[in-house]
């Protein structure tokens, strides 16, 4: 009797292991169809990467920003100074005063003078914004630069001129770049004077990816805008014959 009872446990047991390493195999292939528990991902698991191709409608959307780089959103003007001549030191026979004379005149030459006095008017971007339309396979922005004319100590009522370029690179080329010669009337020299400049006309290959970047800033290595004046034509007497 106790031989059969051990036999009958042994087979319901290895009955028993058997049928969990079957619905094992099945919880496996199955696709969660017998949810036994085994297998479930862990909750703390990073997700798997989302793909990253870019919606038709984001690229739609897409309107690349404005940025101003760093010594471009400032603008000085300066009055002319007249550099005066280098004073002569009379020697006195003493080298070591003569050399302290001349080393004290040197450092006094060398001495930057005060540029503060000088400004006519200092120019400053405060904000720029964009607007992004497309059509025909381009891409077309609107970028306005907004900022302030500060006179300084040199200024004098009129009309003041300043060098804005406009640019849009992707990567290393540049897609679109222009100097404006912007001009503000500025009458009062007692206040600041706010300006707002705009370019419409910034026309672009239409983007394939979030990868195009606009620029706007002062361009101090612009050259000056200059007017034509017409040449004077100096005609030829006719030679006499007698």
């Amino acid at each position: 009797m106790a031989f059969r009872t051990l036999s009958g446990r042994f087979l319901a047991g290895l009955a028993l292991t058997g049928f969990m390493l079957a619905a094992a195999g099945c919880q496996s292939g199955d696709n969660g169809i017998l949810n036994l528990g085994f297998g479930k991902k862990d909750p703390t698991a990073p997700p798997p990467p989302q793909d990253p191709k870019i919606l038709a409608s984001q690229l739609n959307a897409y309107c690349p920003r404005v940025t101003v780089r760093d010594g471009t959103a400032f603008f000085n003007t300066y009055a002319n100074e007249v550099k005066k001549a280098k004073p002569k030191l009379k020697k006195t026979g003493d080298a070591a005063a003569d050399a302290a004379a001349q080393a004290a005149a040197d450092a006094a030459a060398a001495t930057p003078p005060d540029d503060s006095a000088r400004i006519i008017y200092q120019a400053s971007i405060a904000d720029v914004t964009r607007d992004c339309s497309r059509a025909d396979g381009q891409l077309t922005m609107k970028i306005a630069v907004a900022g302030k004319i500060v006179p300084g100590p040199k200024f004098t009522p009129g009309t003041i001129t300043m060098p804005i370029r406009t640019a849009v690179m992707h990567g290393t080329d540049v897609l679109y770049s222009q100097i404006h010669q912007y001009q503000v009337q500025v009458t009062d020299p007692s206040v600041a004077t706010q300006f707002v400049f705009t370019d419409s006309n910034v026309v672009v290959p239409a983007p394939t990816a979030q990868d195009y970047q606009a620029y706007a800033g002062y361009d101090e290595t612009a050259p000056k805008a200059t007017t034509d004046k017409p040449k004077k034509t100096h005609r030829k007497k006719a030679a006499t014959t007698n």
